[in-house]
């Protein structure tokens, strides 16, 4: 039987087809209300230079001490991507000039860092596929400079200086525009279930430097160039197409790629060049004299792993195996962190006031979920955390629904009005008359005005055209403003009918 896998991600030169060779390291600023050697502020949006210390500003005499919750939050990172986790980290001084770097140096680690290897599967075309992460390492961030202030001068404001990062480091084992970008969503679906990290690519908390080298398929490696600090998925997948396509221009031409570092114009989808790229040796590193090893015990690691929520993969497994939700609801929900939580309290509440367990709740949820409040807030511009409805309201809704007192017609209708008013489903139901009636003698009147005033029908109907089933149906509950219940509608038309 032929392989019908779709053929792999190829750019077409001159001289042929060329293969990508891509490896991410993502920037992703730690959760935590201090940074990584100081007390100062990491609130995003404050005022040049009012989150500093004296640590950060490099103060004579000033000490750095780490900051237990930065570790802390690594730590649970690596176990998060089931990478290894050193007992044994260091501190190195990375060696440097620059204007927004007061110490003259950052601290890094690039010996012995925190954690080690680990994987991430991701979903491609081709099926699952694994990606290898070389490393996460602790390190500060340095600061900005601000080159828009003045006609004639640059400012610098510090208050990113010293903020707590991990870089997560990995292997080339990308080969594909779809890939990184896979790649780089569910590392962050990963973190901000985890915690680690807020994900919020747009105020710079997680960014990417992209490393791109092409070859002739089956090649060794070529020489790679790095793209700093892409900051969305979008723009990631822009800057490898755009950045493949230059260097096989330039090798197609006769030249040779250049070992640097690259700067990615969103607005051209190209890349320019920055400087050129320095490896280990010109940064002088040595380990930082002002700080101890960290050495994890066995009580900080355990804490650490208790402390983990479920995280997307095995929260997929028992959507699908235990809750049998479709794919794709499955999908919009998992999608991040915000969806999952707030259906998980949707769930559980369903479940609890229609006093069954909650795979049995589990379908109707989602479909309204996923259709009915994610279709509202899209045609509201808003996310799921700005719902104007809550968790609960939304079981209350579901529970109306499953007991009887609302069809789907009528539940959608109290829905539009909860959007609009805020108020709880039953108050609606109460205030506006709006429940549905199972009385059979009212239904049965109408069903009889509705067979008289389409006597042709019935007798089209009675003649073997089943199809006139729906419009009895349609009209009845038109008759009855929306609510009559729907299956005592259908079992009492078909009585009739049959008379």
């Amino acid at each position: 039987m032929p392989d019908a896998s779709p053929a792999p991600y190829r750019i077409e030169g001159a001289t042929g087809a060329w293969e990508v060779v891509i490896g991410l390291e993502v920037h992703a600023q730690i959760t935590s209300n201090a940074k990584l050697f100081s007390g100062a502020s990491t609130a995003f949006g404050a005022e040049p230079n009012a989150n500093v210390s004296l640590v950060d500003a490099a103060m004579p005499g000033m000490l750095p001490v780490p900051n237990r919750e930065c570790i802390r939050q690594a730590v649970r990172t690596g176990m998060a991507i089931d990478a290894q986790i050193n007992r044994w980290s260091r501190f190195d001084r990375k060696n440097y000039f620059y204007a927004d770097l007061p110490q003259g140096y950052q601290i890094s680690q690039l010996y012995h860092p925190i954690v080690g290897e680990g994987s991430l599967a991701i979903q491609t075309d081709a099926g699952d596929k694994v990606i290898g992460i070389e490393r996460i390492h602790v390190e500060q961030d340095a600061g900005k400079l601000m080159h828009d202030q003045h006609p004639t001068r640059s400012y610098v404001d510090l208050n990113r200086s010293g903020v707590a990062l991990m870089e997560i480091v990995s292997r080339p084992d990308m080969r594909s525009p779809a890939e990184a970008g896979a790649y780089l969503r569910k590392l962050r679906a990963i973190l901000r279930y985890v915690g680690s990290c807020d994900g919020n690519m747009e105020e710079g908390s997680m960014r990417a430097d992209v490393n791109v080298s092409v070859r002739k398929p089956g090649d060794p490696f070529g020489t790679r160039t790095e793209t700093k600090n892409v900051n969305s998925v979008r723009f990631v997948m822009q800057a490898i197409e755009g950045e493949a396509r230059r260097q096989i221009d330039v090798l197609e031409a006769g030249g040779s790629i250049v070992q640097e570092t690259r700067l990615f114009d969103p607005d051209k989808g190209e890349t320019r060049s920055m400087r050129s790229k320095e490896d280990a040796h010109d940064y002088r590193y040595f380990p930082d004299p002002d700080l101890l090893p960290l050495e994890l015990d066995d009580l900080f690691l355990e804490e650490c792993r208790a402390s983990l929520p479920e995280l997307p993969d095995v929260k997929a497994t028992r959507y699908r195996d235990v809750l049998g939700l479709a794919p794709g609801n499955a999908e919009v929900i998992l999608a991040d962190v915000a969806n999952a939580r707030w259906f998980e309290t949707l769930l559980a509440e369903a479940a609890a006031r229609q006093g069954k367990p909650e795979p049995e709740v589990a379908k109707a949820a989602s479909n309204w979920f996923v259709s009915d409040l994610f279709g509202a807030l899209n045609r509201l511009g808003r996310d799921i955390e700005d719902s104007p409805v809550s968790a609960g309201q939304g079981a209350e809704l579901l529970a109306l629904v499953a007991d009887g007192t609302l069809s789907g017609t009528l539940a959608k209708q109290v829905f539009e009005i909860m959007l609009e008013t805020g108020d709880d489903p039953a108050k609606i139901v109460e205030d506006r008359g709006l429940k549905q009636t199972s009385d059979t003698g009212a239904i049965e009147a109408e069903i009889a005005k509705v067979m008289a005033a389409n006597a042709d029908k019935v007798a089209d109907y009675r003649g073997g055209k089943d199809k006139l089933f729906g419009f009895f149906v349609g009209q009845t509950m038109k008759a009855m403003g929306g609510k009559a219940n729907p299956a005592v509608v259908n079992d009492l038309l078909k009585k009739a009918l049959a008379g």
